[in-house]
């Protein structure tokens, strides 16, 4: 005979299994419910419209013109009459070295200009008395030709006695140094006291801040593919403009153009150094800064576009997921080209009225069924300016 206790037991029993069946029917029932929706997902068609080949880079900015400025004479910096950072303009006095030795220098170098010049001088009178003499046949015509040839030599002694005082002056001239361009200087500067070494010891940098250059590499293979079969003799790159977009993500205001393009591929990069003018009166831009670079090519008439979010890569191959006839996904082989903001360029594979998945791909796979909620590049926040 059960107790009255036990029959309690039975009876919790019994109805903690009819809660758990009630339970697990119902999370039976949203799971088949679930399922028969399918795999959410977001799809939007491709754009199809005429678009501009845009390249990017990663570049930097550079001064169009950067001097070292070194002293022409060995000393001791005595004077500094700058401070760097500052503005300078071309002749403008930098530094002075101590010119003691250059002056007495430049007066040693007179003195012996000017016991040349009194060597010669009566060197003239006495071939000049010569000449008298043998006029008269009082000498021989030998004497005289002696006497033109000490002239001669004297004079020669002159001239080198000269142009040692006109180096002993230039000397003395060079213990100021000048800015040779107008610019900026760098904080590089040394200080008074430091002893330089003509045409080895820097003194400061300067360089120009308008125009100001940015500079980028673009590959080989894009260079064959958008710009060889277009290169005119004598011109740069046939591109019509230049951009550039700050650290910030702020764009520059002011456009661009190729004004330097070098000879040949670097060995070790493959790729092709170009430098693009852009006009700096603000002083925005300052060397070293970093800049990417945008360089507009041709338009390419009717392009579909798909968003980058929506290609997978696998194996070196990119495809994309459509939706099938049957609700289904497909994944589509596609061969991908230039990146244009948020999207890429569709080469093949695509004919523009499919529907692309751009979310929900984490766990999607080929042939399951899709509960589709279609949606505009606006609401994805997808751009054809920038990167998404």
């Amino acid at each position: 005979m059960v107790s009255k206790r036990g029959m309690l037991a039975i009876v919790a029993v019994v109805v903690v299994a009819i809660i758990g069946y009630v339970i697990f029917g119902m999370a039976g029932g949203k799971q088949q419910q679930a399922g028969s929706k399918g795999v959410q997902v977001k799809v939007m068609s491709p754009l199809r419209q005429d678009t501009p080949l845009t390249l990017e880079y990663a570049g930097s900015v550079k001064g169009k013109e950067e001097v070292k400025v070194q002293a022409r004479v060995s000393g001791t910096i005595v004077a500094k009459y700058i401070k760097g950072g500052q503005q300078v303009t071309a002749g403008q006095a930098l530094y002075k070295i101590d010119d003691r030795q250059y002056r007495t220098s430049l007066l040693k170098a007179q003195a012996h200009l000017a016991q040349a010049q009194a060597d010669l001088n009566n060197a003239i009178i006495d071939l000049q008395r010569d000449q008298q003499l043998a006029a008269a046949a009082a000498i021989s015509e030998q004497t005289v030709t002696t006497q033109q040839a000490k002239v001669n030599a004297l004079q020669g002694n002159v001239n080198a006695m000269a142009a040692l005082v006109q180096q002993a002056q230039e000397s003395l001239d060079d213990t100021v140094v000048y800015a040779p361009m107008s610019g900026k200087l760098a904080v590089d500067d040394v200080a008074t006291g430091t002893f330089v070494t003509a045409g080895n010891t820097p003194l400061v940098t300067i360089g120009t801040n308008n125009p100001m250059l940015v500079q980028f590499s673009i590959s080989e293979t894009e260079y064959l593919k958008y710009v060889g079969a277009a290169v005119v003799p004598g011109q740069a790159l046939p591109s019509k403009e230049v951009r550039i977009t700050l650290s910030d993500g702020s764009e520059y205001p002011g456009v661009g153009h190729i004004v330097e393009v070098d000879r040949s591929m670097q060995d070790n990069s493959g790729s092709l150094i170009v430098k693009a003018e852009f006009d700096n009166q603000q002083g925005v831009l300052i060397p070293g800064m970093f800049a990417r670079a945008k360089l507009v090519g041709d338009t390419l008439k009717d392009a579909i576009l798909v968003p980058q979010r929506a290609v997978q890569q696998m194996l070196g191959k990119s495809f994309v997921m459509v939706v099938g006839e049957d609700g289904k996904s497909v994944a589509k082989s596609i061969e991908v080209g230039t990146k244009i903001g948020s999207y890429y360029i569709v080469e093949k594979g695509l004919d523009g009225s499919e529907q692309v998945v751009v979310e929900g791909l984490t766990s999607l796979t080929e042939g399951m069924p899709l509960g589709i909620t279609a949606v505009t590049p606006e609401e994805m926040g997808f751009s054809l300016t920038s990167s998404n």
